[in-house]
């Protein structure tokens, strides 16, 4: 009798424990405490949580032990147990939340600012501001990123409904740009383009507009060497040369 008790007991725990557990390939797993090298990469930092993002186009959902979607305040941590992640969540996605690196610097936060709109700011384990970035319906409205030193990388922004760019821009670590690409006139959608060669100066400028969904030439182009000298003249009407 006691045998078949105890049979019975292991069975229904087998039994409770195998339907309690949520289902895999689409959650942060549960009960799990992170190798940093594991899940900071390099380039983009941490990433295992955009998925449930709904905000941002994710379609996971994360569950608690007892198969059920995540509500409320939710905090995961590293091997060592310094704190990974604290999020909110509601029907087991993220409406907020900050992740940390090891050493407790905060890694990036997420917030929804309104009904479309949302932010992500990013983090060097220096603590600085490694990209800013404003989302409208899950697209992209404004980004900024800098380098280490603080000085911006990379700069831009769209209409308001993302149909088309204000500015995109690039530069180097002292500064100086890369590419310049402004909108100078939001009616007709003209902009000014400008690239640079790495001594600084002017490689080549001209306009441009947008028209059926793409970016093309439009008006004189002007080419330069590396002296500054021009060394070509371009005219374009919609993105085909006109003499």
């Amino acid at each position: 009798m006691k045998r078949a008790t105890l049979f019975i007991f292991l069975f229904c725990n087998a039994w409770f424990c195998a339907v309690s557990q949520p289902p895999f390939g689409d959650q942060v797993p549960q009960l799990k405490r992170y190798n940093p090298t594991d899940i900071i990469d390099p380039e983009y930092g941490i990433e295992i949580y955009n998925n449930l993002i709904f905000n941002l186009g994710g379609d996971s959902v994360r569950y608690g032990k007892k198969g059920y979607n995540v509500q409320g305040w939710m905090e995961d941590f590293y091997v060592d147990g310094s704190i990974l992640h604290k999020g909110f969540y509601e029907d087991g996605q993220l409406k907020a939340f900050k992740n940390f690196y090891p050493n407790g610097v905060l890694e990036r936060s997420f917030r929804i600012m309104d009904m479309k709109h949302c932010e992500m700011v990013c983090y060097y384990q220096s603590g600085k501001v490694k990209s800013e970035i404003i989302y409208y319906e899950s697209n992209t409205q404004k980004q900024t990123d800098y380098f280490p030193s603080g000085v911006i990388s990379y700069a831009e922004e769209n209409e308001k409904n993302n149909e088309f760019l204000y500015k995109r821009n690039s530069y180097k670590e002292d500064g100086s740009p890369v590419i310049i690409f402004e909108i100078t006139d939001k009616k007709k959608r003209l902009y000014l383009h400008k690239e640079f060669h790495e001594n600084g100066k002017v490689k080549e400028e001209g306009g441009m507009k947008f028209t059926a969904g793409d970016y093309v030439k439009e008006g004189p182009w002007t080419f330069y060497d590396e002296n500054g000298n021009v060394t070509k003249k371009e005219k374009y009407h919609n993105g085909s040369l006109t003499d």
